[in-house]
């Protein structure tokens, strides 16, 4: 059995690396890569199984140009919701690949640790439970997988957990705290979990591992990427600085950004999210803080 992971990055890495225990994989990206078992684009879109790490932003883009479907069972392990759009990765991919061939990979899960063979438990979220039976069968013995038919709570509580994690690093920046962080972690699920329920979402997926345990990892490490951003803003960098000092991907703004537009459209109260996207856009963190405290 072949399985071809698309995107080289960290995380895209670290899935080869520990899909490889079971199975023949080979990985591939938009550049070339001096990697074991780097293959062209083309090699890879021939597997029976695909693991693709795309940046949400650049999901659209990539399928209208270089995808190709012909039959694969797809596996989306990226997170976010398309800053342009608005739209969720699942109705991103609906143009191109049928539900019955898809599922999407959420919970806590730091690439770092994946690598070096640390215990981890995720979640495989498919409407098709076959499907989703199918993929947990390919993952190692370190990583314990579950299944689950919600692909839309998988979805929101992988994407609003960046945000709320750019919030918890603002709260670590400016050391307010640790009863200032957990009260802000957990007002954060609450609105992740509200804005979940509005879209039909199931309530238990954001007190288990793609909401809760996701969120409070994301949200308590400099490990995390969009941690790291919240670091960057209580130090009044601008966002571009922030970006080119990380080196990589931080898919929580450009879910800030999806989320300010769907708040603004449908009428919708997301405190915490109102306040990133503010500071993203140069309001000062402390202000930012005292609004949040008194609303």
């Amino acid at each position: 059995m072949l399985i071809g992971v698309i995107g080289a990055g960290k995380w895209g890495s670290a899935l080869a690396y520990a899909l490889s225990e079971k199975s023949s994989v080979c990985i591939t990206s938009r550049t070339p890569r001096d990697i074991e078992n780097f293959v062209s684009l083309e090699n890879a879109l021939a597997c029976e199984y695909l693991v693709i790490t795309v940046p949400a932003q650049q999901v659209a883009g990539w399928l209208e140009n270089s995808f190709v479907f012909n039959g694969q069972k797809i596996l989306v392990a990226s997170k976010g919701i398309e800053a342009s759009s608005g739209k969720f990765l699942n109705e991103i991919y609906a143009k191109y690949v049928p539900s019955e061939n898809i599922a999407f990979l959420s919970g806590p899960s730091f690439a770092t640790e994946v690598i070096q063979s640390l215990p981890t438990a995720l979640v495989i979220n498919a409407s098709d439970e076959k499907l989703a039976k199918d993929f947990s069968a390919l993952f190692p013995s370190f990583i314990k997988t579950y299944t689950s038919t919600d692909v839309i709570g998988a979805e929101i509580s992988g994407a609003y957990k960046n945000v709320i994690a750019i919030a918890a690093g603002i709260c670590r920046g400016l050391e307010l705290g640790n009863n200032a962080a957990a009260a802000l972690i957990s007002r954060g699920l609450v609105e992740m979990q509200r804005f979940g329920l509005a879209y039909g979402a199931k309530e238990e997926s954001f007190i288990g591992l793609s909401g809760a345990g996701d969120l409070f990892l994301t949200a308590s490490s400099t490990m995390s990427r969009n941690f790291r951003v919240g670091l960057g803003l209580a130090k009044l960098q601008t966002q571009q600085e922030i970006i080119d000092t990380l080196g990589e991907v931080a898919e929580g703004i450009g879910t800030t950004y999806a989320l300010h537009e769907i708040a603004q459209k449908n009428h919708l109260y997301l405190p915490i999210a109102k306040e990133v996207y503010l500071t993203l856009e140069g309001k000062d963190p402390h202000e930012s803080l005292r609004d949040l405290l008194t609303h």
